[in-house]
């Protein structure tokens, strides 16, 4: 019998919590940034959970420079993510280790060796989510004035993902013989070397890390404009994304559905997962109550910042906040999540104080507050419509928010029968439901014999 379809979950430790003020909230550590020990129990709390996995966003540099704002937030120091996470695995077994890195500030050949690396260390757990970067700061801090434009940053991204599967081709499975008697440590058939000559780049490979047992690494994508879906449909297993309403969410899987088959995919092999923002209480009234206390701790000067940030668009804080979002240029930087704030300020006539409020939490994610019942009716229905395959889970504040969602949510989404009880695998893959992916050699080695 086919197993019935469950959601997937996974856990998004953005240090203190997700709310832009989180780091004010009592019941989270004020330098979580910079504490190892806090993540170590991010990372037991969620695998004892049975999430899929943990996952760490990232940018390359400090995204406000306003002092009077980012004096004010905890947002731009942290742990580099690969680091963070090689610390994490050796702490847990079977949940998912997922980082971000950039196509644009990166090397395939460094992407490649790092991700394999923590995905043989942590026995086949990693996952590379694949961002083109937005912010003019992140390149201003490797030789650049201003970013590249954005076509061209998801050309380079095409090929910078070909450059690195292939790198982690370079091994066949079992290509490593060890043999102490006969001298031979592996065998020389089964080391494949890319010899890549592209527009961006130029590698010959090999790469100097063996195939884990999951194959290589998930591959992760964020980007929701054209250019990222095409990406996204191309080369994606996991899909990262923000839509408030159920229609948008639909539209879009089926869209990221269609472009995988399209690209001669298995659509189910792509899995979406929208971020969520959840604030629980024993009753709605509750709920409200702890979502306006930590919309309270929001300071205007941040809450302006995080506006600008978010639409990719230059200071805003010559407007009257109590006005109305000046018509503003299409951004070089994150165009799909400018959209989504425009569409919700035109949609809702909200006022610049109104939007930046509304984006403080989930920062254009689907954000919802009520009792566990209600958050679990919701889910359900996402997932049910095929809105989603599951949920990158944002908790308002980090680690309450998220012992909250575990304790009190998920125990309704299992009774429901969507949610597991026990992992399925020991690898990301096996966990998710994607397929291992099997070396070319291999693949290839059929359609030979026929030929000959």
């Amino acid at each position: 019998m086919t197993k019935a379809r469950q959601i997937k979950l996974g856990a998004f430790l953005m240090t203190d919590g997700h709310h832009i003020a989180g780091w004010r909230h009592e019941r989270s550590p004020a330098n979580a940034n910079v504490r190892v020990d806090h993540f170590l129990r991010l990372a037991r709390i969620a695998e004892a959970a049975k999430f899929d996995a943990i996952f760490l966003s990232d940018a390359l540099g400090v995204r406000d420079t306003n002092l009077n704002s980012v004096s004010r937030t905890s947002r731009n120091v942290g742990f580099e993510p690969l680091t963070l996470l090689s610390a994490l695995s050796v702490v847990t077994h079977h949940i998912g280790l997922i980082g971000t890195a950039s196509t644009s500030f990166n090397e395939p050949f460094h992407i490649a060796r790092k991700f394999a690396s923590l995905d043989l260390m942590s026995g086949g757990r990693a996952g590379w989510n694949l961002v083109t970067s937005s912010g003019e700061e992140e390149a201003r801090n490797f030789n650049l004035d201003r970013h590249v434009p954005h076509a061209e940053r998801y050309d380079r991204a095409r090929e910078f993902v070909e450059v690195v599967k292939g790198l982690w081709n370079s091994w066949e499975d079992d290509a490593f013989i060890r043999d102490k008697v006969s001298g031979a440590f592996f065998d020389p058939e089964k080391l494949h070397v890319l010899n890549h000559r592209g527009r961006h780049f130029k590698v010959t490979g090999p790469l100097n890390v063996a195939r884990s047992p999951q194959g290589h690494p998930v591959i992760v994508q964020a980007g929701a404009s054209d250019d990222g879906r095409d990406l996204a449909g191309a080369s994606a297993e996991a899909i990262f994304c923000a839509h408030r309403t159920l229609a948008e969410a639909r539209a879009f899987y089926a869209d990221i559905k269609s472009r995988a088959a399209k690209a001669g995919r298995d659509p189910d092999h792509v899995k979406v997962m929208p971020g969520v923002f959840p604030v629980i209480g024993r009753t709605e009234a509750e709920a409200q109550e702890k979502f306006e206390e930590l919309q309270s701790l929001i300071h205007p000067a941040v809450g302006l910042q995080l506006l600008s940030t978010v639409m990719g668009v230059g200071d805003l804080s010559g407007y009257d906040v109590d006005g109305p979002l000046p018509d503003l240029p299409e951004t070089n930087g994150p165009k799909s999540r400018q959209q989504l704030v425009l569409d919700a300020a035109r949609r809702d006539n909200l006022t610049i104080r109104q939007l930046y409020l509304s984006i403080a939490g989930a920062r254009g994610h689907w954000q919802v507050v009520g009792t566990a019942e209600q958050i679990a009716d919701q889910l359900e229905e996402r997932f049910r419509k095929e809105g989603a395959d599951g949920f990158n889970i944002m908790a308002p504040h980090l680690p309450g928010g998220l012992e909250d969602f575990i304790e009190q949510v998920v125990p309704l989404l299992r009774k429901r029968g969507l949610f597991r009880t026990e992992y399925e695998g020991t690898t990301l893959r096996e966990n998710l439901g994607l397929p291992f992916p099997g070396h070319p050699a291999k693949l290839e080695a059929p359609a030979a014999v026929a030929a000959e």
